[in-house]
């Protein structure tokens, strides 16, 4: 049986779309689950658009989303080099040969000749896609298209003919854009009497605008890049796990948490769909929320390092075991514990709250003896402080919010808080705890 081997092949024109992303994920996980080859080559013929650092960007994204190459231009291979721009001589001899054989030409342009191929003007040609079918297309409609430019450098339709043979590619995973140019690629494996690899084209990633529309995925939807992503704060294996689903499936089973073992163990082809994704990205709050809760308090600190309050260790852990059941991505943090860092104006209005009959005059009547009491703690530790609000709670006969509200306004001067009262307490310290509440107490007086 032949050696399963799947290929990414991107330009270095810019940043990875997840578009792109999904592409090598899906040709990644097919390879690795029939324990086949994984290629990355870099195909930068259209040296107008070249990025400098984008192939390194590429490579270091791969890295990061768990997608590791068996060869590429890095690790190099039996195949090598893995990059178009070094392979020239070997795209020259191929074109040369088609037109020895009769199915291609020179042309003269402006710049020197250029070799074109030499599309049949009757009949059709059909290819066979495992999404879609049989697909047919007149030769009519086919224009010969240009092989080698002038300066030498092949097109793309033609040098990735040449390596994927060359490679011995056997599956070819891409999207739906390339359909129309597949009948050139597959004359091309005609004219040489070379064996046609498995086509696989995949329906698009979709984005939904706010007024609920739905158009190809770009950045007028939001984030659309892993590095994006990334610098919103989702976890790369969130990232990963997410982008399988957008086009793919497990069979018989309603899993959505994935391990990058476990997608490799359930992927499959027959898996797949061939109506387009829609990135919801509501789904992938969901998803990264669920990584971050099965994290353990000492990795989400360690994740969310440059998001925390510069607390001592004990106390920015005990801040991680909060906000990790809270947060979608890392970004949500810095909103959420601002206050902790520096406390907002002073909003006299904050103190009122119908829901337990509390004005601001009756939340300083309330402040003044929780004050005297906190003053008089020694060990500022989560249990001592819960003792003793538990306690004035029960002296003061009132109900544990109308004690709760104004002590959490005064500390954080918001209504909604990661943690309660006692939380925020043993993580501002006893001096600046006492500083909040008595300048609220001054204020309200």
């Amino acid at each position: 049986m032949k050696r399963i081997r799947t290929r990414f092949a991107p330009s270095p024109t810019g940043y990875m779309h997840i578009g792109n992303l999904r592409t090598a994920l899906y040709a990644y996980l097919f390879a690795k689950s029939q324990g086949g080859d994984f290629i990355l080559r870099i195909e930068d013929t259209d040296r107008a658009r070249y990025v400098a650092d984008a192939v390194e960007f590429i490579e270091r994204t791969l890295a990061a989303a768990k997608i590791i190459p068996d060869e590429s231009p890095a690790l190099g291979g039996n195949f090598a080099p893995y990059v178009q721009s070094e392979r020239m001589d070997i795209y020259k001899k191929y074109a040369e040969q088609l037109v020895a054989d009769g199915h291609a030409y020179y042309e003269e342009t402006e710049n020197g000749v250029a070799i074109r191929q030499k599309m049949p003007r009757v009949g059709e040609t059909t290819f066979y896609d495992v999404l879609h079918g049989n697909i047919t297309i007149a030769n009519s409609e086919l224009e010969d298209q240009v092989l080698l430019k002038s300066d030498g450098m092949p097109t793309y339709n033609f040098a990735n003919v040449v390596d994927d043979h060359l490679m011995e590619v056997s599956h070819i995973i891409r999207g739906t854009e390339f359909i129309t140019s597949t009948p050139k690629h597959v004359l091309l494996y005609e004219f040489f009497g070379w064996e046609l690899p498995t086509f696989i084209h995949l329906a698009p990633v979709m984005g939904k605008a706010a007024d609920g529309t739905v158009s190809k995925l770009s950045k007028r939807h939001g984030a659309t890049s892993f590095n994006d992503l990334i610098e919103a704060g989702y976890l790369p294996e969130a990232i990963t796990n997410y982008v399988a689903l957008l086009g793919w499936s497990p069979k018989n089973s309603c899993q959505e948490i994935f391990s990058m073992d476990e997608l490799i163990k359930n992927f499959s082809l027959d898996g797949l769909s061939k109506s387009p994704a829609v990135f919801d990205y509501a789904k992938l709050d969901w998803m990264s929320g669920e990584y971050f809760k099965a994290m353990s308090d000492e990795a989400f600190a360690v994740a969310a390092e440059k998001y925390l309050v510069d607390f001592d260790e004990p106390r920015k852990i005990f801040l991680a075991s909060l906000l990790k059941t809270r947060v979608a991505k890392l970004s949500d943090i810095n909103e959420m514990i601002a206050f902790l860092k520096i406390l907002p104006p002073f909003d006299k209005e904050l103190f009122s709250n119908k829901r337990n009959k509390l004005t601001p005059e009756k939340s300083a009547e309330i402040l003044a003896p929780a004050i005297k009491i906190l003053e008089q703690v020694d060990l500022w530790t989560l249990d001592t402080l819960n003792e003793k609000i538990s306690a004035f709670v029960t002296q003061s006969g009132l109900k544990v919010g109308a004690v709760m509200w104004p002590l959490r306004i005064a500390l954080s001067m918001q209504k909604v808080t990661p943690g309660g009262v006692t939380e925020i307490l043993y993580l501002l310290g006893k001096e600046t705890s006492l500083e909040r509440l008595n300048a609220a107490l001054k204020n309200l007086a």
